[in-house]
């Protein structure tokens, strides 16, 4: 059976075939680019429909009656209208993190890395989080007929500061923006905007020939952001970057605690793995921990980074080949 599988996000759309269970090919575009997702599968397939009897495709954004209204990008996206474009007899939408936390399941051990080592409970209810363009969440629970995934917005949930630092940045937040979730600050662009937040704090310690690699970066100001702060040396990159960590953390901890989720946290999306020297530094697990009286259910739930970049092609393969 040859299969389609695609992960749709706000700044790049993946597209793969998929046979027996392995990416044939694989192929990645800039979706802005494109009016809609049928013109990416269209340049992907040269139009003709190769013999695929089913596709499955994760959008970021919610998914209602497999119809979706992307979330950061300008497209509606219809599953049967797909089927008769692409003349493909059966396709499914899901919810990015639906296919992501899919995925997961597909994983050797060598795709995850431990951020914090706790036994985990198999059958227990997992819970999934990651940032990219924006920021996702999802649930996994064990059921008779096998993984199900409860779907999330939690990332829209309002931000929650901890401190008066982070009471800082709401209020300078709030001075762009009508409302603050989690995803204004736990994203590629939130993590501009917490470096754009400690410029103001301290301008005296702006970097000029920073400034400049900002304007003119081809990997966008959030790489740009993140690759000095790893190399430590731009110290409001550098503030930026713990900040995004340590807040990515607590919002992880909040998540494992609204699901308590013995079977683990698995922290996923495109930053997470080019950033994983940051994450593993205790940052990350420190704030997943402190929460007060209830600290000791967090210190019972594992938590693990995927590393693999097709997690979400491979949950929407594996979606796609369990469809009648």
């Amino acid at each position: 059976m040859k299969l389609l599988a695609g992960d749709v996000g706000g700044t790049k759309t993946c597209l793969a075939l998929v046979e027996e269970k392995h990416i044939v090919r694989r192929e990645v575009y800039p979706s802005a680019q494109f009016p809609d997702l049928s013109s990416i599968i269209s340049r992907f397939l040269g139009g003709r429909a190769q013999g695929i009897t089913r596709a499955c495709f994760g959008v970021a954004g919610p998914v209602y009656d497999d119809v979706c209204q992307a979330t950061n990008l300008p497209w509606r996206i219809a599953a049967r209208v797909l089927e008769h474009d692409l003349g493909v007899e059966r396709v499914h939408l899901v919810n990015d993190f639906h296919a992501l936390s899919i995925g997961i399941t597909e994983l050797p051990s060598s795709d995850l890395a431990t951020l914090h080592a706790a036994p985990s409970e198999p059958r227990g209810p997992w819970v999934v989080l990651g940032a990219g363009t924006g920021l996702g969440e999802a649930i996994l629970v064990k059921g008779p007929q096998g993984y199900e995934v409860l779907s999330s917005e939690g990332g829209h949930t309002d931000f929650g500061p901890r401190n008066d630092l982070e009471i800082e940045l709401l209020r300078f937040l709030l001075s762009r923006h009508r409302r603050v979730s989690y995803e204004r600050i736990v994203s590629g662009p939130g993590l501009v905007a917490l470096y754009e937040f400690m410029r103001a704090r301290e301008p005296a310690a702006v970097s000029t020939k920073l400034e400049a690699e900002l304007a003119a970066s081809s990997e966008g100001a959030a790489a740009c952001i993140s690759n000095h702060a790893l190399a430590g040396d731009d110290a409001l990159c550098v503030k930026a970057l713990d900040l995004f960590v340590s807040i990515y953390g607590a919002e992880a901890g909040n998540l494992a605690l609204k699901v308590i989720a013995p079977g683990g946290v698995y922290v996923a999306g495109g930053i997470a793995p080019k950033i994983l020297p940051k994450l593993l530094d205790g940052t990350f697990e420190k704030a997943f921990l402190t929460k007060g009286r209830l600290s000791p259910i967090l210190e019972r739930t594992p938590v693990r980074v995927v590393t693999n970049p097709d997690t979400g092609l491979l949950g929407a393969a594996a979606i796609a080949r369990r469809m009648a």
